[in-house]
């Protein structure tokens, strides 16, 4: 997977979030990702920064600030990640260092919980580890040419100080109407699902071009305290022609 061929190093995407209020949709907030070129430990990378944050009407429900940073190398590897998240009162930071030594995934997590309380752990996985960013970028490198529906992407994730197994199932090609706008994408379309007592739940569904930019254009999300989406509103400094939206 090559970030060069699918991402710019100055691309800028926007999007709107909706929370489905008494069976009607309302705008609750906005999201801000932005890929920057940057240096880490020597190396040229890529840092992914996506900001999170409702707006005044949503804070009277329920705050949410979440702030996230992960940095990976031409090849999607990630080497860091941070997650800042204000949600309601509780206030959480997660972060993971990688390392790749005898060809091995080294990981150093540190999670500050919303007790102010710090745990630390060093974990070694065979194959790549992946955080929420990390992941979203890898899955705009796949190339779905050959993949069936309902086919599962298995690979272990960083969420909240641990390591766990996390599995993408790609639900295939769907064309949708952007919304208040009069424009169409073709898509491919991934869910990101959880298992408990061996049932699937969906957690996160996102719709990306089927183009050669792969550009995330919607994210349907089930949450504890409801369902929210959220549209791409703008985006600059993309690499490849969009030729997967529909006049």
């Amino acid at each position: 997977a090559d970030l060069a061929s699918r991402l710019s190093v100055d691309e800028i995407a926007g999007l709107m979030l909706y929370f489905n209020w008494k069976f009607i949709w309302v705008t609750v907030g906005s999201a801000n990702m932005n890929i920057k070129h940057t240096t880490h430990q020597g190396q040229d990378m890529h840092r992914c920064h996506l900001i999170t944050r409702g707006n005044k009407m949503a804070d009277r429900l329920f705050v949410l600030r979440d702030t996230l940073v992960s940095i990976v190398d031409d090849q999607l590897v990630p080497y860091y990640y941070r997650k800042g998240a204000l949600e309601g009162d509780r206030y959480t930071v997660d972060e993971a260092w990688y390392s790749y030594p005898d060809g091995q995934s080294h990981v150093k997590l540190r999670f500050k919980s919303h007790k102010d309380e710090i745990t630390r752990k060093e974990e070694e996985y065979k194959e790549c580890v992946h955080d929420m960013l990390s992941m979203m970028l890898y899955a705009r490198s796949f190339d779905a040419s050959d993949y069936k529906v309902g086919q599962k992407i298995k690979f272990p994730m960083v969420d909240n100080g641990k390591i766990e197994g996390q599995t993408l199932i790609y639900r295939g090609k769907k064309t949708f109407k952007m919304e208040e706008s009069k424009t169409k994408y073709r898509c491919l379309v991934f869910s990101f699902v959880e298992y408990e007592d061996g049932k699937e739940e969906e957690v996160v569904t996102f719709y990306i071009t089927d183009d050669k930019n792969h550009l995330p254009v919607r994210l349907d999300m089930y949450l504890r305290f409801g369902s929210a989406k959220a549209f791409l509103t703008e985006a600059k400094g993309v690499r490849n022609p969009q030729t997967s939206i529909i006049k």
